[in-house]
């Protein structure tokens, strides 16, 4: 997860005309225009009503890229690499022929009270710039009442049980207002695909399991997260962090590898423990040699053996937290949680398969989120 996904490089931006659109009146006629230069319908190559198109990893094996395919990645704006990277990434799937947008909408829906909605940067011609320099061909930056005519809409997507969750817990109606304004948005946009980034992992699960639900005809790809050199992973938050501030939020990230290498540790006791039958009474006979240290590691392989191991996994993650709650600035843990990626559920200590080991922590004024993906039983 610490590594940025490698891409190919976008088509130059000159062989493209890269347009600001701010209606959806506009965006469909440029749609239109880039269809008919493509020579293909613009309601073309698009699943059938009800019809999920697969993710790319689950694509099948052969099967041709189709021509000038569209693509969306939605953004509140101030884009940073991450951002960059879901774009590039876009670009890959579609291809030099295909039509790349990029959503530009700071969404009032999904800001609770005492959120940071009018302080949230507002940052359109950089974000123009670094829109088109990565391969986008057109940037949507709709007006509130472009895209919520008369007002806020009466009628809204519920998140259900999953978005009462971590995230939901903890910010109330968000993810109600995050899924109608991207259900509106692939109305709008009318993508063959949308490209999310993992760092929002109940965010990404949940806009699957809508596409999924109400049958939308749309590919909804994750993008690894992208992070900094130290670690930390990429947010347009990150710049509200002082130095001070930027140092202990580097613990998030800290405490994700540390349960991973947690992880990685036990997945190897655990194989050799599978090759080392009896490993309890090898332990006790080195204890009475007073073999300590190879008493203990016996002891740590036969353990190993005996369960999954996920509360140890959390302990890795939560000791790293406790000592930046030491810190000055200290940080404010919200949440720790090893979940089920299919509905958001703490893991049993025995768990085997997928998890997503997420955190939130609020450092000064600054609200944080980062995940990892682990797999446990991996080395059964």
């Amino acid at each position: 997860m610490s590594s940025t996904p490698s891409v190919s490089s976008p088509a130059p931006a000159s062989s493209r005309a890269f347009t600001l659109v701010r209606t959806a009146d506009e965006l469909h006629a440029l749609a239109s225009r880039h269809a008919a230069t493509a020579n293909r319908p613009a309601t073309g190559n698009r699943p059938a009503s009800g019809e999920n198109r697969p993710t790319s990893e689950n694509s099948p094996a052969g099967l041709p890229a189709r021509a000038s395919r569209t693509a969306v990645v939605m953004t509140m704006g101030a884009l940073h690499e991450g951002h960059a990277t879901l774009v590039r990434t876009a670009r890959d799937h579609v291809g030099p022929d295909g039509l790349v947008v990029v959503t530009v909408f700071v969404n009032p829906l999904q800001f609770g009270a005492g959120e940071d909605l009018d302080r949230y940067p507002r940052t359109l011609d950089a974000d123009l710039e670094t829109a088109e320099a990565a391969g986008a061909d057109t940037v949507f930056a709709p007006s509130v009442d472009e895209v919520y005519p008369g007002g806020e809409p009466q009628v809204r997507i519920t998140a259900g049980p999953m978005g009462e969750r971590l995230e939901g817990a903890s910010r109330p109606g968000h993810f109600d207002g995050m899924l109608t304004v991207v259900a509106k948005l692939l109305h709008l946009t009318r993508p063959d695909l949308a490209l999310f980034g993992q760092k929002d992992a109940q965010q990404l699960a949940l806009i699957r399991r809508m596409a999924r639900d109400l049958n939308f005809p749309v590919e909804i790809v994750g993008v690894p997260t992208v992070r900094e050199p130290d670690g930390l992973a990429l947010s347009s938050r990150n710049r509200y962090l002082s130095g001070g501030e930027r140092r202990t939020a580097l613990a998030l990230s800290g405490a994700l590898f540390a349960a991973a290498d947690r992880l990685a540790a036990q997945q190897a006791l655990r194989a050799r423990a599978a090759s080392l039958p009896g490993s309890e009474s090898r332990a006790e006979a080195l204890s009475r040699l007073g073999e300590a240290r190879a008493a203990a590691d016996a002891h740590a392989v036969a353990q190993a053996s005996e369960g999954g191991g996920a509360d140890a996994v959390r302990a890795a993650a939560r000791a790293v937290l406790d000592e930046a709650a030491k810190t000055e600035p200290p940080l404010a843990l919200d949440y720790l949680a090893l979940v089920d990626p299919a509905d958001f559920t703490e893991v049993a200590d025995d768990h085997d398969g997928e998890a997503i080991l997420a955190v939130a922590a609020r450092v000064g004024t600054t609200r944080l989120i980062d995940n990892i993906p682990l797999t446990f039983g991996a080395t059964k």
